[in-house]
Order: structure tokens, then C-alpha cells, then sequence
């Protein structure tokens, strides 16, 4: 096991603590663990370990702060199949900086940002630095397969894409997950756990699930729950920009996590997200 990055876990540790709009598990958030979900092929027979919505309970009045309301106008801007061509129009631009602009402001990017400064990776200048992001996240390029641009960054992991229609890729966000499962077209079978993984239970802020979205299913996909949006981008951006490797570990709060980043042509993010290595109980 590569060994926690002591600088990484401390910026981590700085993002995490300085991420106000967080979500407390029990009192803004529920959710409900149910069974674990089956893991056999072919994907059709897979048994549903969870009867009920993984969310029985949201307060939506946070989604009335400006960085989760600049979020959410993101999410119905995008084609989920792959090799569909994406089509951005003048609206969804300015939606895209208008949500860079909140984050840009908020003090978890603020600590992000002068981190990159000092580290040579990104440009002091704000203005320079959100066409930094911008790149990073929502200029679109080709996936596999794909003969015309038809995914970002940030489509890829917020929002989730298909593949042939059968099998759900990215899709590493909880408001994306909570909104979808509530107009029903998401369908959770239940925690995903392996012999060296933690146990979830409903009050850690990452877990490892099983869904159905639409038509197509995702076997195993790991996300944050709770995290505010502008949380995710700093933590995400900063391992993307710092870290040569596709797997950075490290520690914050209770947390041992591994980063999964993988680049896209070095100047986008192809796909990212938590692995819950270890839990740390906190002290009674």
C-alpha cells in the first residue's frame, strides 16, 4: 500500500475543515444502508439488496445556497449516452461560469487555490485560474469510442454517463444521486463492501453502492455523501493538478482514502473519486 502523502492529507484535511456548507449526517441527511448488494453476472440477475431509497430524508433547504443552486442548473445540461455529441449552448455556458464564479468564493477553493499558487500549478490571477478550471472540467472531449466531443470532466463524474445504453459510468456525486433516485429513475440495490474494505454505516460521508440508473446499471461506484459541491471541485482539482499518480492516498477527519484521478490528455479529468481504505473511530 503506497503510503498516505503527509502534504496532500494536510491540504485534504484543510479542505475538509473549512467546508461550511457540509452536510451533517442524522439531523440534514438520512439514508438507509439496507442489504449488500450482489455482485454475480450477468448484470441482469443481479439481486436488488435494498428494497427501499437509499435517502429517506433531505433537508432541500440547503439546496437553496448558491454553490448547491449553481450545481444543480448544471445537471439536466448533459446527453448521458456516450458518442452522442454534446451540444452546449450559450445558456449552459454562462451556467457553467456562473458556477465557477460561487465556488471561486467560497473559503474551501480559496484554500485550494493558494495552495496550487504556491505550488506553481495554477495562476494567481482568479479570472486565469476559472479558465484553468474551466478546462479541467467542462471543455468537452471525445471518449472511447467516441469520433466527436460527447463528455467532460465534469458530466462524467457529477452527472454519469451510459454506455450503450446497458452500463452507467462516472456518476460519483450524492445530489446527483438523491435528485435522480427521487424522480425515480434511480434504483438502489444496496452497499457494495470487500474483505479489506470498512463496514459503512449511515453516518460515514463515504460509501461504496450498487445502482440502476435509467436503463443501465452501475456493478460498483464509490461517492461522497454530504460534501458540498464546492468541496468536491477543490479536492479533486488539487489531486488532479499535484498528483502524477491515477491513485493518491490520504488521510483527513476519520478518513484513509485512496484518490482515484484519472487524466484525460493530461488538461481534463477522464474520471474521480473516493475509496474508503480505513475508518478511524473517532475518540468517545
Amino acid at each position: 500500500m503506497i503510503e498516505s502523502d503527509r502534504e496532500l492529507s494536510s491540504i485534504m484535511q484543510e479542505l475538509w475543515d473549512s467546508d461550511v456548507n457540509r452536510l451533517q449526517p442524522g439531523k440534514d441527511y438520512m439514508i438507509s444502508l439496507q442489504g449488500k448488494a450482489a455482485h454475480s453476472m450477468p448484470l441482469e440477475d443481479l439481486n436488488d439488496g435494498a428494497g427501499s431509497p437509499l435517502f429517506t430524508f433531505v433537508d432541500e433547504n440547503i439546496f437553496k445556497k448558491e454553490t448547491f443552486l449553481a450545481f444543480i442548473s448544471l445537471l439536466d445540461n448533459y446527453v448521458s449516452d456516450t458518442g452522442e455529441p454534446e451540444i452546449v449552448t450559450p445558456e449552459e455556458v454562462a451556467e457553467n461560469h456562473k458556477f465557477l464564479d460561487c465556488i471561486i468564493q467560497s473559503p474551501t477553493m480559496k484554500i485550494a487555490h493558494k495552495y496550487l499558487v504556491e505550488k506553481n500549478l495554477s495562476p494567481e490571477n482568479e479570472t486565469k485560474f476559472k479558465e484553468q478550471l474551466y478546462r479541467i472540467w467542462f471543455e468537452l472531449y471525445a471518449r472511447k469510442g467516441a469520433s466527436k466531443p460527447d463528455s467532460s470532466g465534469f458530466e462524467h463524474v457529477f452527472v454519469g454517463e451510459t454506455r450503450g445504453g446497458r452500463t452507467v459510468i462516472g456518476f460519483h456525486n450524492w445530489i446527483q444521486l438523491y435528485l435522480q433516485e427521487k424522480m425515480g429513475h434511480v434504483d438502489y440495490k444496496g452497499y457494495s463492501v470487500d474483505a479489506h474494505s470498512p463496514q459503512p454505516d449511515e453516518n460515514k460521508h463515504i460509501l461504496a453502492l450498487q445502482f440502476s440508473w435509467k436503463d443501465g446499471i452501475k456493478p460498483k461506484g464509490s461517492i461522497f455523501i454530504g460534501v458540498s459541491p464546492e468541496f468536491e471541485i477543490a479536492l479533486y482539482t488539487v489531486c488532479f493538478l499535484s498528483s502524477p499518480n491515477e491513485r493518491v492516498k490520504v488521510q483527513f477527519s476519520f478518513y484513509d482514502v485512496e484518490i482515484v484521478c484519472h487524466h484525460y490528455n493530461e488538461k481534463h479529468i477522464g474520471t474521480t473519486y473516493p475509496v474508503l481504505l480505513k475508518y478511524r473511530k473517532p475518540a468517545q
